[in-house]
């Protein structure tokens, strides 16, 4: 079982996972606990990680198929055991896990007779399937059968839209959702004042219940750290308007302090989104577990070009924010692009 102790104020908080289970491929169950908390706390906290376990951690779906042999999807094919609508509805059940960015191309062509699985898609190296033994159709005479996938990586629930099927192409409903369900209770711990929270979570198998919880939680500390940076006065509303003036967070302000402190405040301190980066680049380097200025220096340029979705000019996009401080890129790698 994992027990942490993290030290907040004068109290030490405990977590750990008090009951870990697999009940299939495509169902994991963990409980954790949280203690102890002050009253109220509990629940402000479990309401908000139910919130973020459902709604903030992505997944990856298959979202749409095309067949040149299927005009429409109320068509039958004649040696399939499955209506096309049954074949989009397995399609869209199929668990995949990844670390992908957009969208990617799949397929799937086999020659009946024989069923057809999730181990017949043919993947992109950055995808996996969850379980090779869901079912997708049943081939009950020797014909051919190719469809083409795009598998999308996103977070919660998509609703397909109206079908087009001039292009013979049929958009699927998409559950991104890692965490199934998520439940939260309060209980008392050793006195009145005191709570304990509980947390369970089932999961698709895409995740384990302990990465939906880290993911959860380092999402929703992302969402609050704007204010942990915001300067007194700096956020106002204009009379008569409805525009927010909101300062730009980067590291030109901090870097004289930095340089002078540097014994005293840590680069892990510094996330990347107090840099003046594109939203490419900052949801690249956060796919990548890149989160603070510490974790950026040490990646070379030759690191950073092998990021998914990285151009040279991404980079030298980085490189220009960083050499704003001379002496700070000492510690960077010097590697030529």
């Amino acid at each position: 079982m994992v027990q942490e102790k993290v030290t907040i104020s004068n109290r030490t908080l405990q977590w750990k996972c008090v009951e870990s289970r697999t009940d299939s491929k495509r169902l994991f169950y963990g409980r954790f606990f949280l203690a102890p908390l002050m009253k109220g706390q509990a629940d402000t906290i479990g309401i908000a990680m139910r919130r973020a376990l459902l709604g903030e951690i992505e997944g990856t779906c298959i979202t749409r198929a095309k067949s040149e042999k299927i005009p429409h999807e109320l068509f039958t094919l004649a040696g399939i055991q499955e209506s096309v609508h049954e074949i989009l509805m397995n399609l869209k059940e199929i668990v995949l896990r990844s670390n992908l960015y957009g969208t990617r191309d799949a397929s799937i062509c086999v020659k009946g007779p024989g069923y057809v699985t999730a181990q017949d898609i043919i993947l992109p190296p950055s995808v996996a399937i969850v379980d090779n033994t869901q079912h997708i159709a049943s081939l009950t005479e020797p014909i051919d059968l190719c469809i083409e996938l795009q598998i999308e990586r996103n977070r919660g629930y998509h609703i397909k839209p109206q079908n087009n099927f001039e292009d013979r192409s049929f958009a699927i409903d998409a559950v991104f959702m890692p965490v199934r369900n998520t439940n939260h209770s309060v209980h008392s711990y050793g006195n009145e004042k005191q709570e304990i929270l509980f947390l369970e979570i089932w999961t698709n198998g895409s995740l384990t219940p302990k990465e939906a919880l880290h993911e959860a939680s380092r999402n929703l500390i992302d969402l609050f750290i704007p204010f942990l940076h915001a300067e007194k006065g700096s956020l106002h509303l204009k009379k008569n308007q409805h525009r927010i003036a909101l300062p730009l967070f980067t590291f030109h302000k901090k870097l004289p302090k930095l340089r002078k402190n540097k014994k005293e405040i840590a680069f892990k301190s510094i996330f990347i989104d107090q840099s003046e980066l594109t939203p490419k680049i900052y949801n690249c380097l956060k796919r990548s577990n890149i989160y603070t200025l510490s974790d950026l220096l040490n990646n070379s340029p030759e690191d950073l070009m092998k990021i998914e979705g990285f151009c040279p000019e991404d980079v030298k996009y980085i490189l220009g924010i960083l050499e704003v401080e001379k002496h700070l890129l000492m510690d960077f790698p010097k590697k030529k692009l």
